[in-house]
Protein backbone atom coordinates (compact mmCIF):
# COMPACT_ATOMS: atom_id res chain seq x y z
CA UNK A 1 0.00 0.00 0.00
CA UNK A 2 1.20 3.40 -0.61
CA UNK A 3 0.85 6.60 1.17
CA UNK A 4 -0.97 8.48 -1.59
CA UNK A 5 -3.94 5.88 -1.13
CA UNK A 6 -4.76 7.14 1.60
CA UNK A 7 -7.61 9.42 1.89
CA UNK A 8 -7.85 12.42 3.84
CA UNK A 9 -11.51 11.14 5.78
CA UNK A 10 -8.90 7.62 6.55
CA UNK A 11 -10.19 6.29 4.06
CA UNK A 12 -8.18 3.45 2.56
CA UNK A 13 -8.58 3.62 -1.10
CA UNK A 14 -6.01 0.69 -1.56
CA UNK A 15 -8.79 -1.43 -0.30
CA UNK A 16 -11.96 0.49 -2.06
CA UNK A 17 -13.65 -1.77 -4.55
CA UNK A 18 -13.09 0.71 -7.59
CA UNK A 19 -9.50 0.96 -7.10
CA UNK A 20 -9.24 -2.89 -7.13
CA UNK A 21 -11.68 -3.39 -9.59
CA UNK A 22 -8.86 -0.41 -11.47
CA UNK A 23 -6.21 -2.63 -10.67
CA UNK A 24 -7.15 -6.11 -11.89
CA UNK A 25 -8.62 -4.74 -14.91
CA UNK A 26 -11.77 -6.89 -13.82
CA UNK A 27 -14.43 -5.28 -16.09
CA UNK A 28 -12.59 -6.86 -18.74
CA UNK A 29 -14.10 -10.26 -17.43
CA UNK A 30 -18.29 -9.02 -17.60
CA UNK A 31 -18.24 -6.84 -14.58
CA UNK A 32 -19.52 -2.51 -15.10
CA UNK A 33 -17.79 -0.69 -11.80
CA UNK A 34 -16.31 2.63 -12.00
CA UNK A 35 -12.41 2.29 -11.79
CA UNK A 36 -10.65 5.09 -9.21
CA UNK A 37 -7.42 5.41 -8.99
CA UNK A 38 -7.95 6.95 -5.25
CA UNK A 39 -8.48 10.84 -4.18
CA UNK A 40 -5.27 11.61 -4.14
CA UNK A 41 -3.56 10.17 -7.04
CA UNK A 42 -6.69 11.17 -9.67
CA UNK A 43 -7.10 15.07 -8.06
CA UNK A 44 -9.69 15.25 -5.47
CA UNK A 45 -9.17 15.88 -1.74
CA UNK A 46 -11.60 13.27 -0.73
CA UNK A 47 -14.44 11.48 -2.40
CA UNK A 48 -16.61 11.02 0.55
CA UNK A 49 -15.65 14.34 2.12
CA UNK A 50 -14.34 17.08 -0.32
CA UNK A 51 -17.99 18.53 -0.86
CA UNK A 52 -18.63 18.92 2.42
CA UNK A 53 -15.67 20.71 4.26
CA UNK A 54 -13.97 24.26 2.62
CA UNK A 55 -10.66 23.37 4.21
CA UNK A 56 -10.26 19.68 2.51
CA UNK A 57 -11.75 21.08 -1.00
CA UNK A 58 -9.36 23.74 -0.83
CA UNK A 59 -6.13 21.33 -0.39
CA UNK A 60 -5.35 22.93 3.10
CA UNK A 61 -5.69 19.80 5.39
CA UNK A 62 -3.57 16.19 4.58
CA UNK A 63 -5.93 14.63 6.69
CA UNK A 64 -9.01 15.52 8.85
CA UNK A 65 -7.82 15.19 12.19
CA UNK A 66 -5.84 18.47 11.94
CA UNK A 67 -8.78 19.96 11.87
CA UNK A 68 -10.21 21.32 14.70
CA UNK A 69 -13.59 20.09 14.78
CA UNK A 70 -12.35 16.73 14.34
CA UNK A 71 -14.41 14.49 14.48
CA UNK A 72 -17.06 16.11 12.80
CA UNK A 73 -20.76 15.49 12.40
CA UNK A 74 -20.31 14.31 8.66
CA UNK A 75 -17.35 12.35 9.32
CA UNK A 76 -18.78 10.40 12.00
CA UNK A 77 -21.82 9.57 10.17
CA UNK A 78 -19.70 7.80 7.43
CA UNK A 79 -17.89 6.17 10.07
CA UNK A 80 -20.95 5.04 11.44
CA UNK A 81 -21.72 3.51 7.87
CA UNK A 82 -18.35 2.17 7.34
CA UNK A 83 -18.05 0.30 10.11
CA UNK A 84 -21.18 -1.50 10.39
CA UNK A 85 -20.95 -2.25 6.75
CA UNK A 86 -17.15 -2.33 5.67
CA UNK A 87 -15.45 -3.30 8.64
CA UNK A 88 -13.06 -0.13 9.07
CA UNK A 89 -13.15 2.87 10.78
CA UNK A 90 -12.02 6.18 9.05
CA UNK A 91 -11.96 7.82 12.33
CA UNK A 92 -9.84 4.77 14.03
CA UNK A 93 -7.73 5.24 10.98
CA UNK A 94 -7.30 9.11 11.51
CA UNK A 95 -6.72 8.67 14.93
CA UNK A 96 -3.96 5.80 14.22
CA UNK A 97 -2.54 8.03 11.93
CA UNK A 98 -1.86 11.20 14.02
CA UNK A 99 -0.28 9.16 16.92
CA UNK A 100 2.19 6.85 14.86
CA UNK A 101 2.19 8.28 11.71
CA UNK A 102 1.80 7.12 7.54
CA UNK A 103 4.68 4.21 7.66
CA UNK A 104 3.64 2.50 10.95
CA UNK A 105 -0.44 3.17 9.61
CA UNK A 106 0.69 1.61 6.24
CA UNK A 107 2.06 -1.31 8.04
CA UNK A 108 -0.88 -2.16 10.15
CA UNK A 109 -2.97 -2.18 7.01
CA UNK A 110 -0.67 -4.16 4.85
CA UNK A 111 -1.44 -6.92 7.73
CA UNK A 112 -5.21 -6.44 8.40
CA UNK A 113 -5.94 -6.56 4.64
CA UNK A 114 -4.09 -9.17 3.51
CA UNK A 115 -5.86 -12.48 2.01
CA UNK A 116 -4.62 -15.34 4.28
CA UNK A 117 -5.01 -17.79 1.19
CA UNK A 118 -3.11 -15.93 -1.73
CA UNK A 119 -1.66 -12.72 0.30
CA UNK A 120 -3.63 -10.62 -1.82
CA UNK A 121 -5.41 -7.57 -0.79
CA UNK A 122 -9.10 -8.30 0.55
CA UNK A 123 -11.50 -5.74 -0.61
CA UNK A 124 -13.09 -3.55 2.36
CA UNK A 125 -16.61 -3.44 0.25
CA UNK A 126 -17.13 -6.77 -0.10
CA UNK A 127 -14.49 -8.87 2.22
CA UNK A 128 -13.07 -10.88 -1.09
CA UNK A 129 -9.58 -10.99 -2.89
CA UNK A 130 -9.91 -9.95 -5.88
CA UNK A 131 -7.06 -12.44 -6.92
CA UNK A 132 -7.88 -15.80 -5.55
CA UNK A 133 -11.70 -15.22 -4.72
CA UNK A 134 -13.00 -13.54 -7.78
CA UNK A 135 -15.29 -16.97 -8.21
CA UNK A 136 -17.46 -15.93 -5.08
CA UNK A 137 -17.97 -12.59 -7.31
CA UNK A 138 -18.59 -13.64 -10.52
CA UNK A 139 -21.64 -15.81 -8.32
CA UNK A 140 -23.09 -13.49 -7.16
CA UNK A 141 -22.11 -9.34 -8.16
CA UNK A 142 -23.46 -8.03 -5.26
CA UNK A 143 -21.70 -10.08 -2.89
CA UNK A 144 -21.11 -8.53 0.80
CA UNK A 145 -19.34 -9.26 3.55
CA UNK A 146 -20.47 -13.02 4.88
CA UNK A 147 -21.50 -12.44 8.30
CA UNK A 148 -20.86 -16.16 9.48
CA UNK A 149 -17.40 -15.63 8.70
CA UNK A 150 -17.10 -12.61 11.01
CA UNK A 151 -18.85 -13.41 13.35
Amino acid sequence: MHENLIAPCGMNCGVCIHYLFMQHDINKQGFRRKYCPGCIPRGEHCTHMGHYCELMAEGKVRFCFECKEFPCKRLKALDRRYRGKYHMSMIENLKYLRFHGIEAFLEKETEKWRCKACGGVVCCHNGLCLECQIDTLHRNKKYRWNREENE
